[in-house]
């Protein structure tokens, strides 16, 4: 038998495609069993490393090592000790990592998402588009982004330690940031993967006519300028919004970013779409015709649940701190359950319209309800959470029809889903906030009085509602009108939008010289 298998082995080795599966098999067996090694290796070397340096003490002599008489020797006097690094928590450090890694997967979902709702003409387009964007906001962000969010400076803008030191290019910066306990490095990387959400959240409103150049110019304001800047006024460590509570004794609160990221992401992609115009052959509803069809529902969809997965990067590590498990568990079923209100009432909401699923209905409904839930996700009971998705699935449908009465084109819903849903989501904590739940900190929730937040429904009055709706209107409006300033501004570039007849050719083709399926062209497409 034995001698029977090696002499069949030896047989398949004279195939060449044997040949080559074999090696490739084993090939691959081997990287993988030399990954776990090395990442055993690497986090036995993290998680064995002191986070403080051990006091060293010189060695003593014994009185039975010294001669007969001789005096014991006097201790030589201490060194200087060097100031003590700050205290970097390695468990809250590595979930905020994690949790960075799953937003930044986020952006495949986008990617799917946008060339799911294009046209099969601008798929490429779509697709660079979100991998350059991506490439562009981590530079913007390490020069002076990150800086100018979350550095100490004014109300309006941030750009150092606030003792004289600027953090442009990520200089001067502490080992840890603010008093969170994690490393500055991690919490940069965390926020950069939001700030690319948001500058991805702009393209889906305006594919399928911009120029590639355009694209870029845009890209550079909202990931150098509006993204840090407005960001600030609500997340900085003394930004005007998150630094005092300036409507009585309620504080603007938003939890993971319904308003600093989507809010803004929405109120651009509205500003886009207004300033390019509809596509060429759209035709709204009031003249007679209606959305155009989507090319690839099957990736839309993939897409869409690709966000929904990593969402659970984005609301539960917002807490900041691995050690609040009660409260990341709320913040992960409280996500979970808004989405699926959302994708269930968005579904039947529309259903005695055509009397037809609609799967796109659906898709943007669960990512509505996901919007909506970023805001109060830590401080919402689970039936809150359902509530509230379920009202998030109607109002982007009905945000849909209000730009389709407005001939506003927008193909993939970017302000229904971000915007609309991103002021609901903000709103809705002054709504259901139960008054149970306090401040997210580096070891756990701080349920003292002063920090719990109760909303109008469980009597806590309007004050945190009133705190809601001036935070979301002054970032929203403030953003809004910034960006036709600079969408109008790259328009008279001459970049903004393509010719009528690279758009009639198609995206893909002109801009980058290739389709997405070269084996399937056809004329039509």
């Amino acid at each position: 038998m034995k001698k029977f298998t090696i002499t069949n082995f030896i047989t398949k080795m004279r195939d060449p495609q044997q040949r080559k599966y074999f090696f490739a098999l084993f090939g691959g067996k081997l990287i993988g069993v030399g990954l776990c090694f090395l990442i055993i290796f690497v986090a036995s070397l993290y998680f064995a490393h002191p986070t403080k340096a051990e006091a060293q003490t010189a060695p003593t002599t014994t009185e039975s090592a010294a001669p007969t008489g001789t005096p014991p020797p006097t201790a030589a006097p201490a060194p200087t000790a060097a100031p003590t690094p700050a205290y970097v928590n390695p468990i809250n450090t590595m979930w905020v990592l994690v949790t960075a890694f799953l937003v930044f997967f986020m952006q495949a979902g986008f990617m799917f998402l946008e060339a799911g709702f294009a046209r099969e003409r601008e798929t490429v387009n779509v697709l660079l588009e979100g991998i350059v964007d991506t490439c562009l906001c981590g530079i913007l962000f390490y020069m002076w982004g990150f800086a100018w969010m979350f550095g100490h400076g004014n109300g309006f803008i941030g750009w150092g330690d606030g003792a004289g030191h600027t953090w442009y290019f990520m200089q001067n910066l502490p080992d840890t940031y603010e008093s969170t306990g994690i490393a500055t490095l991690a919490f940069f990387l965390f926020q950069f993967a939001f700030a690319d959400t948001c500058s991805t959240i702009t393209s889906g409103a305006m594919l399928g006519r911009t120029g590639f150049w355009g694209d870029l110019w845009y890209s550079i304001g909202v990931s150098g300028f509006l993204y840090p800047i407005f960001g600030h006024w609500a997340w900085g460590p003394d930004g005007w919004l998150n630094a005092i509570p300036f409507w009585k004794a309620a504080a603007f609160h938003d939890f993971a970013g319904s308003t600093v990221v989507h809010t803004i992401g929405g109120m651009i992609a509205l500003a886009g779409a207004i300033v390019l115009g509809p596509r060429l052959g759209r035709k709204f509803k009031r003249d007679g015709g209606g959305p155009m069809p989507y090319h690839n529902m099957t990736i839309a969809s993939v897409g869409a649940v690709i966000l929904w997965f990593g969402w659970y990067g984005f609301n539960p590590g917002s807490t900041l701190s691995a050690m609040d498990a009660t409260g990341i568990a709320r913040v992960a079923v409280n996500t979970t359950l808004a989405a699926c209100a959302g994708g269930l009432s968005a579904l039947f909401f529309v259903y005695p319209r055509s009397k037809k699923w609609d799967c796109g209905a659906s898709v943007n409904g669960l990512l509505a309800g996901l919007v909506a839930i970023t805001c109060p996700c830590y401080w919402v009971s689970p039936l809150g959470a359902i509530i509230l998705g379920a009202v998030a699935g109607v109002i982007v449908i009905l945000s849909t029809d209000l730009l389709e009465y407005l001939r506003i084109d927008d193909p993939c819903g970017a302000w229904p889903v971000h915007g609309a849903c991103g002021i609901w989501g903000t709103i809705s904590l002054g709504l259901f906030a139960t008054g149970q739940f306090g401040l997210p900190t580096p070891t756990g929730a701080d349920n003292s009085a002063g920090s719990i937040v109760k909303g109008l429904f469980y009597g806590g009055g309007t004050d945190q509602l009133v705190a809601q709706i001036i935070g979301n209107v002054a970032i929203g409006v403030g953003v809004f009108l910034v960006s036709l300033v600079l969408m109008y501004a790259v328009k008279a570039t001459g970049t903004l939008r393509v010719a009528k007849e690279i758009e009639i050719e198609g995206l893909d083709l002109h801009e980058h010289g290739g389709t997405a399926y070269p084996d399937t062209r056809t004329p039509s497409h």
